[in-house]
């Protein structure tokens, strides 16, 4: 018995197994490197290394090596992982063969060694299942699944899922079960359902928040490579700024890999490509120092497509795509693979090459590959001069687009989701432009532009916590010390708007023919505005012809609309001289007559009664002050469809009207008084009794609304842009609460006709949330509006409405435009 380890008491037993659970646990909660320090103090107990303890007590050395073993390799050392599994096995006892086998499987996948690591964790599960070990049971299944779905298997990994979460729920296991929510998160994502998918998160958070804090951060990276699906780019990068202040601890981990990895793809999608190929090679490199082959050609792959654009080489760079698809094929990573081969086909054709050949798509193919094939194949059929079959590619391609904005009940995401169809709107146009029909340019501009108006809007479910939430807001909107929470407060509310589902319908785009006829029973012509690249061109088109002019250069006009609009808000606000209201209104008529020039002169049409729809940089015009259109009719909408299906939706009825007042307007009673003469019937707020509330609840599917009060347009946050009332500001965000929408609504506020205007000429904002739900004209303004003028003009206006006008020739009848009243007939008008 000389030379024997000594058994170790029963109290230092219980120690050590004490501290065995406490790392583990500590690991398990996103901390591995503290997780790893407690074990190894544990073995330092049991003697290890040197010594495995005794023959008793060995499989508790075995025990605390392979947790271990898993906090190293989550701490970014897989080999060292590994090389503990291995000591683990000559010593672990054969009940916890299962838990070796069950670590071995996770850490071979994390470092995407895929096919090495599902037969482990397939033998791993029958083995926990006979020992009884529900905990380690369920982790395996959680693991297993998260495998499948890293190469795209969502049936078998929901089964696993499903078996994992009923242990966790029957056992207690509260963090297994805050984990099935985040890969059941991955399912919902995989399958394009990212409303659900960001619900879902939102659950692991709250679970996380409890239980593994440190995890907190790998919700923010996929929060934002959900977003980043649905073309939110902006909104993905504000959400790794979260992840990377979360990491600040833990920046050795495959988890910060990721979020390299993912911080490159916003970039990319950005456009901001030299940061893009940054980021994706630290997160290469990261991923080689952790074994992890499969997500490193993940980064190389985020690499080769950020070169794409400027490559001098691009028939190396194709070569480079080509290899690297056959490496992510051999690590079971099809669908990256295809993406690869697909940029190599790219590169292959900016090299001159017409003949690379495009594959077949596989099953269950993710959104962004299917619509780059579809890119791709269209560039490829054009390369061979087969113009037909590209068209044709790029519709369908169009429509797998809009098949996944319909899931979106999001007026936002509606909107987003036309950033991820940039390049295929963008060709379709092109092509439509060098055949040069102007049939064929107007088929293609209304599938570029405004696609988020074609979803049919739904009204949000009651929902105590958002009302919760918007209570709060108004309540502490009102003191200026309370920034931090208030954006905290946007932040959520507007994480609550993403997370809303679709109806799945949307309307047709109009026919040529459809707009035509519309057009002429209305007597109106249309002006429709395209950009391609640095030039404009416009679409004129009336009840028999259609006409395409091109019209220059648009960095004049959008230099030209931005001082004009310097020059309106420089009119108001407070008593100028003479002298120098004289030489602002001066500027201000020379701005209006160069625009007059740029956009109206060349197109020598009549111009007595005109829809216009803008493109990007002219959606901020006040178009009824241009010279030719003074006095003139002027409606302005997102696109021919939105403007056809308002007009024909349009209830001319004047029978109910809703008068508002809102605070510190100094002549806000006044006009609203004066209107209540023209509508004795109406409903009249003013003070204390203007409040949201109140305000909300007469708009609903009132005829007429009139709301005289502050406005504010927020560019960053568009769904908070709102009027100010009594108690707290009316967001854009609650008009979705509408049950009906007020069919003709007036905001005599200042700056709420502006409009983000996103990728694909989507346009959010005060007055654009209006027509989303279903108004059908708003009259709003541009820019600053004087007070003074305000009460005069919109008696005038609604005089004429109540006299049988309709709103755009009511407001052209007013003297807006000799007053320069920046005020824009939206809708159907």
């Amino acid at each position: 018995m000389d030379g024997l380890p000594v058994p170790l008491s029963p109290a230092t037993i219980a120690r050590v197994v004490r501290m065995r659970e406490a790392g583990a646990g500590i690991t398990n909660s996103g901390r591995p490197a503290a997780g790893a320090r407690r074990l190894r103090a544990a073995l330092r107990i049991l003697g290890w290394p040197g010594g495995e303890g005794s023959p008793d007590d060995r499989w508790l050395t075995g025990r605390v090596l392979i947790s271990l073993a898993f906090a190293e390799a989550e701490h970014g050392d897989t080999e060292a992982g590994l090389t503990l599994l291995d000591e683990a096995d000559r010593v672990v006892a054969p009940r916890h063969r299962g838990i070796l086998l069950q670590n071995r499987g996770t850490i071979l996948h994390r470092a995407g060694r895929t096919d090495e690591a599902l037969p482990v964790l397939d033998a791993a599960v029958p083995l926990l299942a006979e020992a009884r070990d529900f905990y380690n049971l369920a982790s395996a299944l959680l693991n297993r699944a998260t495998l499948h779905l890293g190469v795209g298997r969502v049936r078998p990994a929901r089964e696993d899922l499903r078996r994992s979460r009923e242990i966790a729920r029957l056992h207690g296991f509260e963090l297994i079960e805050a984990k099935v929510d985040h890969d059941d998160a991955y399912c919902h994502l995989l399958v394009g359902d990212i409303p659900l998918a960001l619900r879902t998160l939102d659950a692991a958070a709250r679970g996380y928040a409890v239980h593994g804090a440190g995890y907190l951060a790998v919700v923010a990276v996929d929060k934002a490579r959900a977003l980043l699906a649905a073309g939110m780019a902006s909104a993905a990068e504000r959400e790794m700024d979260t992840a990377f202040e979360l990491f600040r601890g833990d920046r050795l981990s495959v988890d910060y890999a990721w979020a390299e990895l993912t911080r490159a793809q916003v970039a990319l999608a950005l456009g901001r490509h030299h940061d893009a190929r940054t980021w994706a090679g630290r997160a290469a490199r990261r991923f080689r120092r952790h074994g992890d082959a499969a997500w490193a050609g993940l980064a190389e792959l985020t690499t080769i497509r950020a070169e794409l654009p400027s490559t001098r080489r691009p028939r190396q760079l194709a070569a480079t795509a080509r290899q690297l698809a056959t490496r992510l094929r051999a690590l079971g990573l099809r669908h990256d693979a295809a993406a690869a081969e697909l940029v190599s086909v790219r590169a292959l054709l900016a090299s001159g090459d017409a003949t690379g050949p495009v594959g077949r798509p596989g099953a269950g193919e993710p959104l962004d590959v299917r619509l780059l094939r579809r890119l791709v194949t269209a560039d490829v059929e054009l390369a061979g001069g087969r113009r037909t079959r590209a068209f044709s590619q790029l519709r369908q391609g169009l429509s797998a687009l809009d098949g996944h904005r319909r899931r979106f009940g999001s007026i936002e995401m509606r909107a987003g989701a036309s950033a991820l169809g940039v390049e295929l709107a963008r060709t379709g146009l092109d092509l439509a432009f060098e055949r040069g029909t102007p049939n064929m340019v107007f088929s293609w501009s209304e599938r570029c532009r405004a696609q988020a108006f074609r979803a049919r809007g739904v009204r949000p479910p009651a929902d105590p916590g958002t009302r919760d939430l918007l209570a709060e807001f108004r309540q502490v909107s009102r003191d200026p010390r309370a920034g931090g929470r208030l954006a905290h407060l946007e932040r959520r509310l507007r994480e609550r708007e993403w997370q809303r589902d679709g109806t799945g319908d949307s309307a047709d785009h109009v026919s040529l023919r459809e707009l035509r006829a519309e057009l002429a029973a209305a007597g109106r012509t249309m002006i429709s505005f395209i950009t391609r690249g640095d030039r404009l061109a416009a679409l004129t088109i009336g009840g028999t012809s259609t006409r395409l002019v091109d019209l220059g250069d648009t960095a004049a006009v959008r230099e030209t609309t931005q001082r004009l609009l310097s020059d309106l808000d420089a009119l108001t606000g407070w008593k100028l001289p003479t002298s120098v209201e004289d030489v602002l209104r001066a500027s201000a008529d020379w701005h209006l007559g160069k625009l007059q020039d740029h956009l109206l002169a060349p197109l020598r049409i009549d111009l007595d009664a005109v829809v216009v729809v803008p493109c990007t940089g002219l959606a901020a015009i006040p178009w009824g002050l241009l010279p030719g259109l003074r006095g003139k009719a002027v409606s302005v909408a997102p696109s021919a469809t939105a403007w056809v299906h308002a007009h024909r939706s349009r209830d001319t009825s004047r029978e109910s009207a809703l008068l508002v007042a809102g605070p510190q307007l100094d002549h806000a009673e006044t006009e609203v008084n004066e209107l209540a003469l023209i509508y004795p019937g109406g409903v009249k707020l003013v003070g204390e009794q203007a409040t949201v509330r109140d305000t909300l609840r007469a708009l609903d599917g009132v005829g007429v609304a009139h709301i005289a009060t502050h406005g504010h347009h927020e560019p960053d946050n568009v769904l908070f842009s709102c009027l100010d009332l009594a108690d707290g500001p009316l967001l854009a965000h609650d008009l979705q609460d509408l049950a009906r929408p007020p069919g003709h609504v007036v905001l005599s506020a200042c700056d709420v006709g502006q409009a983000a205007v996103r990728p694909g000429d989507e346009i959010l904002g005060l007055t654009a949330a209006m027509l989303y739900v279903g108004t059908t004209t708003v009259i709003s303004s541009v820019a600053r509006v004087p007070d003074d003028l305000a009460v005069p003009v919109m008696a005038e206006y609604h005089r004429a409405v109540v006299g049988g006008a309709d709103p755009a020739q009511a407001l052209a009848a007013t003297s807006a435009a000799e007053q320069l009243v920046p005020l824009v007939c939206f809708g159907a008008g």
